[in-house]
């Protein structure tokens, strides 16, 4: 049996090693192919959303489709229950423990699925949406195909295969866009998101298993399974409460609110993540392989953090400013009239929205270096201080009021907690004020752009593009001292 280390073992291997030398080539070239992927995919999902309200599906579809991906996603976050990240992290040769993995990883999601197939119609009664009863037991068959998918897709991350993700990721968008579409013009309604995600996940499937040849093998080592879920049983936690904190909001408004203002909730929430999606997403499918690779070296870590991060923050605050500052106008003019009560939330998550992307980066950076205990301490105060909060704000102030109350702990509370659990990493303030302090101030001034040209042009289409374009200049013109520090040099610390 070949050696399986977790990930706190430590190698004795000199930083000037040839292997350590290729990191930042393939880290930047991974980035590239991740974010040309993540920004055509999220494009391509955001004009299908845009049919799909305009033309097939109202409110309340879209918060029975809100409470289904939901539940598939808080499922997902332990339906193999952690240990594929090893295919990625652990040393030595992944294929000798990929049996393993698979078949822990089928058998718990096939496990999973029973069980929801089972409770669905009482998990739809709690959460006060009788009709997801359905599409909740079709759309959570992707439990099942992720739990097999996880292998290859692993070995394509640990390989930085990007280029190939792209090909497998655009299979998935048109066959699922595909499906969706035409179900939900012949009258399926939520059900159509349902059997278009399980094409495309099975589409997906398929790719991975072509991309990453001889990948889907079952197999059992008892020793090899003990040392698995050492490793993945406490990431599986922290990813549960993860998926938690960013999910708990949509069964708050759907069992306080009803399924119209959930609806509207999850519209405005899905327009807040499109910076989340675009930028943080297409970095994390590097940056935990890329932050794994330096985590026997606090310098190196801290430097790979801190550029990380700059460059995510620099993208995302004029995303987050423009979309916060003309949330009205934006959401009637791509969505119609009907959704505007939407815009009333879309502020407050745009700034949750940024907060969530400095702290995504924050969780693979620690898990890479070995603080789960710390991340499953963070993850669950954030989710305990969350749920009072937010229905506190529901009942307060309807969806406005949930937003609010997201933006409170996340700022007043988990930010600081994810300060110090990097401190204790070897991540100081310092490195982190370097990678956020010129695009915040960037940012403030690009906001007060906006606010004092939509006061003198309005929100016509002319003025929307108008202010838009000054803002994004003046946004520019202030964060170029920052630009010799998101360059850097082309060392294997450029993560």
């Amino acid at each position: 049996m070949d050696s399986v280390r977790p990930p706190d073992s430590r190698t004795a291997e000199p930083s000037d090693t040839p292997a350590q030398d290729s990191l930042g080539p393939k880290v930047r070239s991974a980035a590239r192919w991740s974010l040309v992927n993540t920004v055509v995919m999220r494009l391509g999902n955001f004009a299908t959303g845009i049919v799909l309200a305009r033309f097939a599906l109202g409110p309340a579809e879209w918060g029975v489709y809100g409470i289904a991906q939901t539940v598939l996603l808080v499922l997902l976050s332990a339906n193999e229950l952690g240990v594929s990240l090893a295919i990625i992290r652990w040393d030595g040769d992944p294929r000798r423990f990929a049996p393993t993995v698979l078949t822990l990883a089928a058998a718990t999601s096939v496990l999973l699925y029973a069980a929801l197939f089972v409770t669905a119609p009482t998990v739809a009664g709690l959460l006060d949406s009788p009709d997801a009863t359905g599409v909740l037991r079709v759309m959570c068959l992707c439990l099942v195909i992720d739990g097999v998918a996880q292998v290859p897709a692993g070995f394509l991350t640990r390989e930085f295969a990007q280029g190939k993700r792209m090909v497998i990721d655009a299979l998935n968008f048109v066959l699922s866009t595909a499906v969706t579409l035409s179900l939900a013009f012949a009258g399926w309604g939520a059900m159509s998101f349902a059997w278009g995600a399980v094409v495309g996940n099975i589409a997906a499937l398929v790719g991975c298993a072509l991309a990453a040849p001889g990948t889907l093998r079952f197999g059992w080592d008892p020793e090899q399974a003990r040392a698995l879920l050492r490793f993945g049983l406490p990431l599986a936690g922290a990813s549960l409460l993860a998926l938690a904190v960013v999910n708990v909001d949509t069964m708050v408004v759907g069992s306080t609110l009803g399924g119209v203002s959930l609806g509207f909730y999850v519209l405005a929430f899905n327009i807040s993540g499109w910076p989340v999606r675009v930028i943080s997403e297409a970095a994390r499918r590097v940056s935990f392989a890329g932050f794994s690779r330096l985590a026997d070296s606090p310098q190196a870590l801290a430097q790979g953090f801190s550029r990380a991060l700059g460059i995510l923050v620099t993208g995302t605050v004029p995303l987050c400013v423009l979309l916060g500052g003309l949330a009205a106008p934006i959401v009637e003019l791509v969505y119609g009239s009907t959704w505007v009560p939407a815009a009333a939330a879309l502020p407050w998550l745009m700034a949750l929205g940024l907060i969530r992307i400095g702290c995504e980066l924050a969780y693979d950076c620690l898990i890479a270096a070995g603080q789960r205990r710390s991340l499953i301490l963070v993850q669950g105060l954030w989710v305990v201080a969350l749920v009072p909060v937010l229905i506190g704000g529901a009942r307060l102030d309807g969806i406005v009021g949930v937003s609010q109350g997201h933006v409170v702990v996340a700022a007043g509370l988990v930010v600081p907690l994810f300060l110090y659990a990097l401190a204790r990493a070897g991540i100081g303030l310092r490195d982190i004020g370097r990678a956020c302090a010129w695009p915040f101030l960037a940012g403030t001034v690009m906001a007060l752009v906006v606010l004092v040209e939509r006061r003198l042009l309005g929100d016509g289409i002319l003025a929307l593009s108008v202010i838009g374009t000054s803002a994004l200049a003046c946004y520019g013109v202030c964060v170029l001292p920052s630009r010799r520090f998101l360059l850097g040099s082309r060392t294997p610390e450029s993560v």
